[in-house]
């Protein structure tokens, strides 16, 4: 799967080397995952989409923040810049209470909004620009694109939450905020 491919040697008998064949081969890959979605090795981007998918379908996450690609006989850490996927299309699906935000990936992932796949949004203190996320599984995340949060703020409502009035949009019973709305905008 990775370069440096194993060999199996457990069909020789020798114990020693069905051992050795077992062992998690652990370490870094130059694979680099940018803010945008795109795919690099080696600082070149991958081309092959099918290739992307597969790196993306063996892709964790884990208790230390890191990402890897995972398999029975691997483990190599890659760099993601920010999330690992992006939300590139949304869908709205019903209204008020009802409603279903559906989201597709650049890796064609589908997701909706709900209690188990939250949308976040986080804003950077120094230029106030926000960043949303959905949660797409196993603590990954899909980085909203900046249409598709467009759309989602176009489509919102305004409630209030914790004594502040906020900007959000419900999907399958949840109310996900998008954003504080602000009294010094006049």
């Amino acid at each position: 799967m990775l370069p440096g491919r194993i060999r199996d040697d457990a069909a020789a008998g020798a114990p020693a080397d069905r051992d050795h064949a077992r062992q998690l081969l652990i370490g870094d890959i130059d694979i680099r995952i940018a803010r945008d979605g795109t795919w690099y090795h080696e600082g070149r981007p991958i081309r092959r989409m099918a290739l992307v998918k597969l790196f993306a379908g063996i892709l964790r996450c884990e208790g230390d923040g890191e990402f890897y690609l995972r398999t029975p006989l691997e483990k190599r850490r890659i760099r993601v810049d920010d999330a690992p996927f992006v939300a590139v299309e949304s869908t709205i699906e019903g209204e008020g209470p009802r409603c279903k935000v559906h989201f597709r990936t650049n890796v064609d992932d589908h997701v909706t909004a709900d209690a188990d796949h939250p949308v976040r949004v986080v804003v950077d203190p120094e230029t106030g620009a926000p960043s949303p996320y959905v949660l797409v599984r196993d603590r990954l995340e899909a980085l909203i694109a900046r249409p598709v949060y467009y759309d989602l703020v176009n489509r919102g409502r305004i409630a209030w939450q914790d004594g502040r009035e906020v900007l959000g949009i419900e999907s399958c019973g949840c109310f996900f905020v998008l954003g504080e709305t602000s009294d010094d905008a006049g």
